[in-house]
């Protein structure tokens, strides 16, 4: 309800006193440029939120693994093509993490309120009158041991209006003093709670005022209830979900009590926002004199007591005051006129909790942009490298394949011999062995006895059994070592690349390896035994059993041990080695034969899955470079531009130094502690060049001081450039005065002009080191001082390269071949065009 010939309704007027027009206007600025801040980080909030959104969309399935990635896939059969979508792909470690959004979210929402506290209720009015500029709150009737001050919001409204409202905006249908008739202060009985109410909902409600009044058109002020009513630490938890509260207490004894220490002991327990600690003026003064001023240099008892608390510090002045880029701390004002402090307070409170959320928002940035690029860098890389690795498995595979074809044509002959010597040597040692054997399941007379022809032949195939396996033992063990020397020139290699392809493609069997393996088994696990039932020993068999034919048996003979000799004799003379050999040298080729024939049908198969996943890696490939990461360096180029417009203010353009293509270079005296700097004013025509733009600066950013390099002190968007018309991007840079080119004009020696190639060449490495190509290296690009010519330093950013996403003007090495990254080369030529245009001109 609208209240009747109110006097405060309008705009304050200047007038003496410490609440005068000029401090409004000082907090009305300085909470007005708190809100356009925060409605930039508000925005930029929104649109990195859409980003990740977007981001996540375009990618449903999630994204192709990435081999330089190692990561494990979805589970498949052998040979499919990996699915384009994983739950653990290449993109899907970008995200905005919950608990920073939810954080950064919480920050930006957060609107700006002052809270009046005070050591009792009628100091806590009087500060908001001196605030407003306007009697509006009694200050004569409140503040006694029996006051119930509730909770008073005052807002912004077109019309005077008082109404009861609970702490979730609900307002009450209530009947007030005010609503009765004409008042000049809010009626005390509005402002206290009766506790005999029967309503609790009017005990716990705040009284809210709104009024047409400047202050509050930019921040709302609340002012606390009593510490009997509500106490300060309720009312606090209460207000910082919703708002960033600016705390004022008011003060009007010398010193604090028991209860008012205790009070802020409870506050600084739970929270850690500073405090403005104001003493406000005797009623009936308007102004303290200043004769009755302590000097700056003493110490009152309220300094010292809030210095105990830990709510000052002694090294800083009376008043409390940091420097400009620190944090916001606690102020303490015991003279009434310098009310005006209270801007100076409010404004480091907003500008701590404005560059914090920026700094957040930027970190979240960059640190997704780094992932973005080195993302880029693995498929690109996986792009170039998987189709070699493809092609050198096959040509390492053939190569292993003829080595061994070889060895098996080319070692029969040794294979004879070594098979008879392997005879000659094992003969007597297999004769004894065969003479002291025993039978198994054969029943042996003791006394010598004949047995029937049943076990004769038991005993004989033992025997023989005895001898083959002996025998192939021995021959495998010299096949080994003859061909050991693949394993180091074929095997190590061979294998770590065909893991690595059949991991990119996360198949559950890996068949390719398979196949591989029986390839070297062939070569180093030559099993030829009795009952592996191979070839050679089938043949073996034949020619045992052709001997054994061949003994006629008058009788059953007795199982001796000359009996045994003369079998085992019989069997070693009749083998054949050269026979032996020619089988053991085919069947190794028909080994090897079918081994490489499945080896290259794998092997085309897993070609053909590769190819359908480089495909799809390429188009992310092109998503990241022409999109993902253009878009995100452009919303970390206007976070961390408005971190540095807060931080350091908006720079003076000073005299014009030069203009280029795309933007012009102005004198800056001094910015962020900085001077001289030179002022590059960039204006993007599309959006191509602001994301380019953005990318550079990034990796601008991202480089460590090098003392061949121009520092790149900062970057503030002017969103007023042109009066208006345009968006420029301010670069902030180190000022030297002349670039390489003039001072060739005038002339160098040739000593000072190998010096400078030299530090040229250094600033180049640099960059290299730090994967990153200039491109564009030339004689106006090389700064130089004329005092000490040789400290040249290498300007890594241009205004006449049009960067390409990911880097076309400074485009990431880091590990990859110089040859194999498209564009100029990134080795000797800006090197030798260095050189060249220096000896060139010391020639002339």
């Amino acid at each position: 309800m609208e209240g009747d010939g109110v006097p405060w309704g309008s705009e304050p007027e200047s007038g003496p006193g410490p609440g005068g027009g000029g401090v409004i206007r000082e907090l009305c600025r300085g909470f007005g440029r708190y809100r356009r801040y925060l409605g930039r980080l508000r925005q930029n909030l929104r649109d990195t939120q859409k980003f990740f959104r977007d981001l996540r969309g375009s990618q449903p399935r999630g994204c192709p693994s990435s081999p330089a990635e190692g990561g494990e896939a979805g589970r498949g059969p052998a040979g499919d093509v990996a699915a384009t979508g994983l739950p653990a792909g290449q993109l899907s470690c970008i995200s905005f993490p919950p608990k920073e959004e939810k954080r950064l979210q919480q920050m930006v929402d957060c609107l700006p309120c002052i809270l009046i506290l005070g050591q009792d209720c009628s100091v806590k009015c009087q500060l908001l009158n001196l605030l407003l500029g306007v009697q509006v709150l009694p200050t004569n009737k409140l503040g006694g041991e029996n006051c119930k001050l509730r909770r008073l919001r005052f807002t912004y409204g077109t019309q005077t209006r008082v109404s009861l409202a609970l702490p979730d905006r609900y307002e009450l249908v209530h009947t007030l003093a005010a609503h009765q008739g004409t008042w000049e202060t809010v009626p005390e009985e509005d402002l206290e709670a009766r506790e005999d109410s029967e309503d609790a909902a009017r005990v716990l409600a705040e009284l809210e005022v709104t009024m047409r009044h400047a202050l509050l058109q930019e921040v709302d002020i609340v002012v606390a209830p009593c510490q009997g009513l509500r106490p300060t630490v309720d009312v606090l938890s209460d207000l910082v979900n919703d708002f960033l509260p600016v705390i004022t207490y008011a003060l009007h004894k010398d010193e604090l009590s028991e209860r008012d220490e205790q009070e802020l002991q409870e506050i600084r327990k739970y929270f850690s926002f500073p405090i403005f600690f104001f003493k406000v003026p005797k009623l009936g003064s308007e102004i303290i004199d200043s004769s009755t001023e302590r000097m700056e240099s003493e110490r009152s008892p309220l300094h010292r007591q809030l210095t105990d608390l830990g709510y000052l510090s002694s090294s800083l002045c009376n008043c409390g005051a940091p420097g400009q880029d620190t944090k916001a701390q606690s102020m303490l004002v015991e003279q009434s006129e310098k009310l005006r402090h209270l801007n100076t307070f409010s404004h480091q409170v907003l500008q701590t909790r404005l560059v914090d959320a920026a700094k957040a928002l930027n970190l979240v940035h960059c640190r997704c942009l780094d992932i973005f690029i080195n993302q880029a860098f693995d498929m690109q890389r996986d792009l170039q490298i998987t189709p070699k690795r493809l092609e050198y498995t096959r040509k390492k595979e053939n190569e292993l394949y003829e080595s061994l074809m070889n060895i098996a044509n080319r070692k029969q002959e040794e294979m004879k011999d070594m098979i008879v010597e392997t005879l000659n040597t094992m003969k007597e040692e297999l004769l004894d062995d065969a003479a002291n054997m025993e039978f198994k399941d054969v029943i042996v007379p003791e006394n010598g006895e004949p047995v029937g022809t049943r076990e004769i032949k038991c005993c004989i195939r033992q025997i023989q059994e005895l001898i083959i396996s002996r025998l192939n033992q021995a021959v495998a063990n010299k096949l080994i070592s003859s061909v050991d020397y693949l394993r180091e020139s074929f095997v190590g290699t061979l294998e770590r690349c065909l893991q690595s392809l059949e991991k990119s493609q996360d198949v559950s069997v890996h068949i390719t390896s398979n196949y591989l393996k029986q390839i070297l088994n062939a070569a180093y696990h030559v099993e030829v035994t009795f009952h592996s039932g191979s070839s050679v020993t089938r043949m073996l068999w034949e020619q045992i059993k052709q001997i054994i034919q061949r003994i006629t048996w008058v009788s059953p003979p007795a199982i001796t041990l000359e009996w045994k000799r003369k079998v085992a004799q019989e069997a070693i003379e009749s083998l054949s080695a050269s026979k032996l050999a020619k089988s053991i040298c085919s069947q190794f080729r028909t080994r090897l034969n079918s081994s490489h024939e499945a080896f290259a049908a794998s092997l085309r198969q897993l070609e053909a899955g590769h190819s359908g996943r480089l495909e799809k890696t390429e188009d992310l490939w092109l998503k990241v470079r022409k999109d993902h990461a253009p878009r995100l360096a452009r919303l970390s180029l206007e976070s961390r531009s408005l971190q540095d417009v807060l931080l350091h203010r908006k720079p003076k353009l000073g005299q014009e130094l030069g203009r280029g293509q795309y933007g012009v270079v102005y004198l800056c005296d001094s910015w962020g502690g900085h001077f001289p700097c030179a002022l590059k004013s960039v204006v993007p025509p599309d959006e191509k060049h602001w994301n380019d733009l953005a990318l550079e600066f990034h990796y601008m950013r991202s480089l460590p001081k090098h003392e061949r390099l121009v520092d790149l002190h900062g970057s503030v968007i002017d969103y007023s450039y042109g009066g208006g018309s345009s968006i420029a991007v301010l670069l902030i840079m180190e000022r030297l005065h002349r670039d390489l080119y003039t001072g060739l004009k005038a002339g160098l020696a040739l000593e000072t002009r190998l010096q400078i190639a030299l530090d040229v060449v250094e600033g180049i490495r640099f960059l290299h080191s730090q994967g990153l190509v200039h491109r564009d290296v030339k004689l106006k690009n090389v700064l130089g001082s004329m005092i000490i010519p040789w400290m040249s330093m290498l300007l890594a950013f241009s205004s006449g390269i049009s960067a390409q996403a990911l880097s076309s003007s400074l485009r990431h090495l880091r590990g990859v071949p110089a040859k194999t990254i498209s564009g100029t080369m990134c080795g000797e030529g800006p090197v030798q065009n260095a050189f060249l245009c220096l000896m060139r001109s010391a020639g002339s």
